[in-house]
């Protein structure tokens, strides 16, 4: 066990202190003890780190907002025990963490395995509007459903004990810890980077998972230029825990038979032990070859302007308002309206949303009281769903609301008041 700062992450060791270190990482609102059925057969061979994510399991809650977060975090609880080089399999976020770890840090990498894992995990609106009820109502409602997300109808119905266990777990996880995990999930996407990937890769995945399925296991096969598919069957989402046994046997046939020698660099990075793996000295990895890009003739440039702020717009507007209603009123531009929807992008949220000086829980508050004074009751709608987002709570709105109805007039607070109290019913009810 260890003290745990702010920047670094819980962990226990399993294992002879002599053997190669094989990472274990958890998935959203598990923590390590997820992975007690594989200790015993891994520590044979390795030595099992095993680590806890912010606010799980009793770790400190210092919430965490993105996978790279998490990934450097990891880094730095290794680099303080002088761990330099590693195999690592992580099961769902915990996997996210490991595709981080294969493109932005290659030579820590001896070999992957990836479990109930994607690189896109469903869409940016599911996770925050998951975040949405943990804020409104607490873990429990996300607690009594995980035994169906993470286990087969007939497990759950069979292991009574462990369903139990399951739904403790979560709702003993700092609830600002999940919804910040939650937008980690929301902002992850490695699609683009798959091909990158250059650890060997087992990508194993229970062959009834609803929540990151077999169709997802196959997109990272086909992107991961050395990756191998392994669907157990009889299993869902928290695969390890359901089909401990046949976990453990991929586990330990992959990174048996799949350890990448360390690369040979002037960096310092520490190899595993020669006894432990007898690997084969690896030449340098190759260098890219610069590319010369042929150079426009001189023109003076203009120093003073700014630059679009489009891209800048488009990113902050599905942040605030969601995919599916960007997707849908971009969609539904045409000629006529469409150079309105590139104003408004620009200026309104790549400008006025974009700036430091307030946060968006505030310009939340502004925009809400600016709509109820305009009447705009259909705007008001969107904007009550990307309050709920931006970190509002419905007492929150409601005082934002009460405090309108003085300077913007009753009425005008009454109509307000029945379209928000629609919009945060249909948000903060959890779903069936």
């Amino acid at each position: 066990m260890s003290e745990t700062p702010p920047n670094t992450l819980q962990y226990r060791f399993d294992g002879p202190e002599d053997a190669p270190v094989l990472i274990l990482g958890p998935s959203l609102g598990t923590t390590w003890h997820m992975w007690d059925r594989q200790v015993p057969e891994l520590t044979k061979q390795w030595r099992v780190f095993r680590f806890d994510l912010p606010g799980h399991g009793g770790a400190p809650a210092h919430p965490a907002g993105s996978v790279a977060d998490l990934t450097t975090r990891l880094l730095v609880t290794l680099e303080g025990l002088g761990v330099h080089r590693f195999g690592y399999a992580g099961c769902a976020l915990g996997g996210a963490v490991g595709i981080e770890l294969a493109l932005r840090h290659p030579e820590r990498l001896a070999s992957l395995a990836l479990i109930a894992a994607s690189p896109r995990f469903g869409t940016a609106d599911e996770f925050r509007q998951r975040g949405v009820i943990v804020r409104t109502n607490g873990l429990d409602p996300i607690a009594r459903s995980a035994p169906e997300r993470w286990f087969t109808g007939g497990f759950a119905a069979a292991q009574p004990a462990i369903t139990e266990w399951a739904v403790q777990m979560v709702r003993t996880t700092d609830p600002g810890c999940y919804i910040a995990a939650c937008e980690a999930l929301a902002s992850f996407d490695a699609r683009a980077g798959l091909g990158s990937v250059g650890a060997p890769t087992l990508v194993l995945v229970g062959s009834d998972d609803q929540v990151t399925g077999p169709a997802e296991a196959r997109t990272l096969v086909a992107g991961i230029p050395d990756a191998r598919l392994a669907v157990v069957p009889g299993a869902s989402h928290l695969v390890p825990v359901e089909q401990p046994a046949a976990v453990t046997d991929l586990l330990v046939r992959h990174f048996s038979t799949a350890w990448q020698p360390a690369f040979e660099t002037a960096t310092g990075q520490t190899v595993l032990p020669a006894a432990a793996l007898n690997p084969v000295p690896a030449p340098a990895p190759p260098q890219p070859v610069p590319v010369a890009e042929i150079a426009p003739p001189a023109v003076p440039q203009v120093t003073h302007g700014r630059p679009d702020p489009y891209d800048t717009g488009i990113k902050v507007r599905r942040e605030v308002l969601g995919d599916a209603h960007v997707d849908r009123t971009l969609a539904g531009a045409d000629e006529f309206s469409g150079d309105f929807q590139e104003l408004v992008t620009r200026y309104a949220w790549g400008e006025a949303w974009d700036r430091p000086g307030l946060d968006r829980r505030t310009r939340s508050c502004v925009t809400l009281t600016a709509l109820v004074a305009g009447g705009h009751l259909e705007e008001l709608a969107v904007h009550t769903r990307a309050a709920l987002r931006n970190g509002l709570t419905p007492a929150e709105i409601k005082e934002v609301l009460l405090q309108a109805a003085v300077y913007c007039g009753v009425p005008a607070a009454n109509s307000a008041f029945r379209v928000a109290q629609r919009i945060v019913r249909e948000e903060t009810t959890p779903q069936e």
